[in-house]
C-alpha cells in the first residue's frame, strides 16, 4: 500500500474535461465520460491461484475484477482475459479450466469476453481488464462520505486468512467451501441495492484490507471512519487461524502503513489484524446517510445479500480511522 503510494505521488497528474475519475484517491476504477448520459468505467485486477480448483479460481479472479466496476455504481459490459501461464509444464487443460471458471461469471454479470492477452510466466495468473457503463450523474465514488454517515460492509471478512491456511495445508480444501462462495458471489445484487437507496460513498474491500480500504474513504473524504470490531462479520474458522498467527502478511504492512493515523481501541489484537488482511474479491463498504440505513438493509435482505452495520464517519480527527 505505501508502495503503490508513494509511486502515484510520483506520477504526473491527468487532466481531461471528460475524465471524472481518476487514481487520485485510489478509486476502485476510472471514470470517463463518452457522452451527456453515458460514461465508461474501467478497471484491471489479476492475480496467482488462490485455490487449487481451476475453474473455481477462474471464477474468483473474475469476481474480483468486475467487482470494481459495482463499487462505482457501474454495469459491466465488456471483459478481456489477462493470463500468465507456464505452458512448458503445465497441460492446456488447466487453463481452459481457469478461462471457463472466469467466463461463467463474466456471463453471470450480464457481460461479454471480447479477447484477450497472455504471456509465457512462471506461475499461473489470471484476471480481466473489465470495462461497464454509469451515469455520469450517478458515479459512486470512495469520497463522499459524510460525518452521521452508517458504514455497512455486504460480505464477511477471512478469505486470506482461510486461503492462505489452505496453502499451508493447515485446513484442508474442502473446508473452504463458505471461502470460496463468497468470493464467488457478485457485488451486483449490492450495488443494485445501494442504487436503489442512494449512498454516499462506497469501495469494494480486496488487498488491503478493512481498514486499508476504509482509510481510503477517510482520506478521500476528509473524514474520520469508526469501525466497530464486534460488528464486522467473519467466514467459519477466520478468527481462531487467525489467533494463530496464520495471516496473509499484508496485515503487517496495512498497519505498518496507517501508523499514527489509526487508532485502537479494541483489546483484540488478533481481531484488529484480521480486519487489516487481505481479502479477495470481498464485499462493498457503503456510507451513507444514517436515516437511509434502513432501507438499504431492506434492499440488501429483499436480494439475499447478508449486509450488516460496521461502524459511521465522524467529523475529521486527528486520526483517520479508529477501531472500537
Amino acid at each position: 500500500m505505501e508502495l503503490t503510494a508513494q509511486v502515484l505521488r510520483d506520477l504526473p497528474m491527468q487532466q481531461h474535461p471528460n475524465l471524472i475519475v481518476g487514481p487520485e484517491h485510489f478509486e476502485d476504477a476510472g471514470v470517463y465520460r463518452v457522452s451527456a448520459d453515458t460514461a465508461i468505467v474501467q478497471t484491471v485486477d489479476f492475480f496467482p491461484p488462490l485455490v487449487d480448483d481451476p475453474v473455481a479460481f477462474g471464477r474468483i479472479a473474475a469476481t474480483n475484477s468486475l467487482s470494481d466496476v459495482y463499487a462505482m455504481g457501474g454495469t459491466p459490459i465488456t471483459a478481456l482475459n489477462i493470463v500468465g501461464f507456464p505452458d512448458k509444464e503445465l497441460p492446456g487443460e488447466i487453463l481452459n479450466a481457469i478461462l471457463r471458471g472466469g467466463a461463467e461469471q463474466v456471463a453471470a454479470a450480464g457481460a461479454v469476453i471480447v479477447g484477450g492477452h497472455s504471456v509465457r510466466d512462471a506461475e499461473i495468473k489470471y484476471g480481466l481488464a473489465v470495462t461497464g457503463t454509469v451515469h455520469p450523474d450517478r458515479v459512486v465514488t470512495n469520497g463522499g462520505a459524510q460525518p452521521g454517515d452508517a458504514l455497512v460492509l455486504t460480505k464477511p471478512i477471512g478469505s486470506g486468512t482461510l486461503t492462505s491456511a489452505a496453502k499451508r495445508e493447515l485446513i484442508a480444501e474442502s473446508d473452504l467451501s463458505e471461502c470460496i462462495a463468497v468470493m464467488t458471489t457478485l457485488n451486483r445484487d449490492a450495488c443494485a441495492a445501494m442504487l436503489a437507496v442512494g449512498v454516499n460513498a462506497c469501495t469494494d474491500v480486496t488487498g488491503f484490507g478493512l481498514l486499508g480500504h476504509a482509510f481510503e474513504v477517510a482520506e478521500a473524504s476528509g473524514v474520520t471512519v469508526e469501525i466497530e470490531a464486534g460488528a464486522v462479520p467473519l467466514m467459519q474458522q477466520a478468527y481462531d487461524l487467525a489467533k494463530q498467527g496464520v495471516l496473509t502478511r499484508t496485515d503487517k504492512a496495512t498497519l505498518a502503513f496507517l501508523g499514527e493515523r489509526l487508532e485502537v481501541a479494541c483489546a483484540d489484537e488478533t481481531l484488529v489484524h484480521l480486519l487489516a488482511d487481505a481479502q479477495t474479491s470481498g464485499g462493498l463498504l457503503i456510507s451513507l446517510a444514517a436515516d437511509r440505513l434502513d432501507a438499504l438493509m431492506l434492499e440488501m435482505q429483499q436480494r439475499q445479500v447478508p449486509a450488516k452495520c460496521v461502524g459511521q464517519v465522524v467529523p475529521r480527527t486527528q486520526r483517520s480511522i479508529r477501531v472500537r
